[in-house]
């Protein structure tokens, strides 16, 4: 039959429909048998006839957060071949609208669907993984959603807010049995020297760590302006203190000068944890503790502490060190046996490792645990400068022992209806 007939066909069921006309049975009948005798054309993309995997084997993905960060990680999981792009979320409709136009223009096609609410991209049950790279006080309430709903996540660093999120966090993923992993690519990748001469044995047993980012962040007390068309500003503010817009709480630029969210104590830990997520993950991993945690904060005093310090059960300190070095390690000398070095799995960086964590269930490099033991230094490191005061911490319980004060900064309120 000629194929055209079938398309004029569709278009009279179409026009019945258009006009507010019950489709009559006929029609649709008569349309189907239609399309039932037509060729039935398949993209040679489809079944992966074109050097891409079949869609069996592709991992659909959707984004959150896509204005900066997420823009990098958005680029990085369209480039892969098996992966399929599917959705956008964003609470500024120019953003969202601009990377579905990117998404569709990869793709030939238009068949990426937008978002200004996470939960109604995260109710589609055919996307199997999504990145977030929300402002931080975001991070943790919508993982731990993506996990109930069966979805893998890769979440940006600083992974949490606060140490409480963290641990949350980790416990929805392994209660839902979903492969979670932290945003740090600069751990594995910037450091790498310092990691290697830490676990080739040749500077002995680490004794002391100098980590070089910025400090907390702090309260804001930015005026009222008017919000701009097409931003959903109590949605941005989702779970944080009701607050007026302003432009520099809502910038996602990557200073940390007042002039962006990474600046404000509600949405942020400052350059402590922005920074401190690369930099503490690195001289963790160097000195193979990115599983554990300190016993102990000490805040600077001036005399015979020049740094914030902390300390860890086998001895070793480790220094906030602003000014000095990067992330650099001392170690005795003497040398000791080396040990095999962790890698990613896959191809194409931190990304690959995360796809290929989808494809095998293997937990990533940079598993949401790990995640949340940087991040947990860096929280701690804030709660010592805000207390100003030594700190023990049971990096086993997650607590501060008895001590009342410091446990209140575990976690925070969040304003209704977000809660975690």
């Amino acid at each position: 039959m000629d194929p055209s007939a079938g398309r004029a066909l569709c278009a009279e069921a179409a026009a019945e429909a258009g006009h507010n006309l019950p489709l009559s049975r006929r029609s649709f009948l008569k349309a189907s048998a239609t399309l039932v005798a037509l060729p039935y054309l398949v993209p040679a993309s489809a079944l992966g006839k074109d050097g891409r995997p079949a869609p069996s084997n592709r991992v659909v993905m959707a984004g959150i957060g896509i204005g900066n960060q997420g823009s990098g990680d958005l680029g990085n999981y369209l480039g892969r071949s098996d992966v399929q792009y599917v959705a956008v979320c964003d609470v500024k409709r120019a953003v969202r609208e601009g990377f579905q136009k990117r998404v569709n223009q990869h793709y030939g096609d238009d068949g990426c669907a937008i978002y200004g609410d996470f939960r109604e991209l995260l109710a589609r049950t055919d996307i199997d993984a999504v990145h977030i790279a929300t402002p931080d006080h975001w991070h943790a309430i919508i993982m731990i959603a993506a996990c109930k709903q069966g979805k893998d996540v890769y979440c940006q660093k600083p992974e949490s807010l606060t140490i409480r999120e963290g641990r949350a966090m980790v416990e929805a993923a392994r209660r839902y049995g979903r492969v979670a992993s932290g945003g740090s690519q600069r751990v594995m990748e910037d450091y790498m020297r310092t990691v290697r001469a830490c676990w080739s044995g040749e500077i002995g047993t680490p004794k002391e760590i100098f980590v070089n980012c910025g400090g907390p962040s702090w309260p804001c007390y930015l005026g009222e302006e008017p919000v701009p068309p097409g931003v959903d500003w109590d949605m941005w503010l989702g779970p944080a203190p009701l607050a007026p817009y302003h432009p520099y709480r809502i910038s996602g630029s990557y200073n940390i000068n007042g002039t962006s969210w990474r600046s404000w104590r509600d949405y942020s830990g400052g350059g402590m944890t922005d920074w401190g997520a690369h930099k503490f993950g690195g001289a963790m991993f160097a000195v193979n503790k990115m599983e554990e945690g300190p016993i102990e904060v000490l805040p600077p005093d001036g005399k015979d502490r020049q740094y914030l310090t902390y300390r860890f059960a086998d001895g070793l300190l480790m220094y906030h060190s602003p000014g000095k070095g990067d992330v650099d390690v001392v170690g005795d000398g003497k040398p000791v046996a080396p040990r095999t070095l962790p890698r990613y799995r896959g191809s194409g960086g931190i990304y690959g490792d995360f796809i290929n964590s989808v494809k095998t269930r293997e937990r990533p490099f940079r598993d949401i645990e790990r995640g949340h033991r940087t991040a947990t230094v860096c929280h701690l490191g804030n709660i010592c400068y805000q207390l100003n005061r030594p700190l023990k911490w049971d990096p086993v319980k997650e607590e501060f022992p008895g001590d009342e004060q410091a446990n209140r900064l575990l976690d925070r309120a969040r304003r209704e209806p977000w809660t975690i």
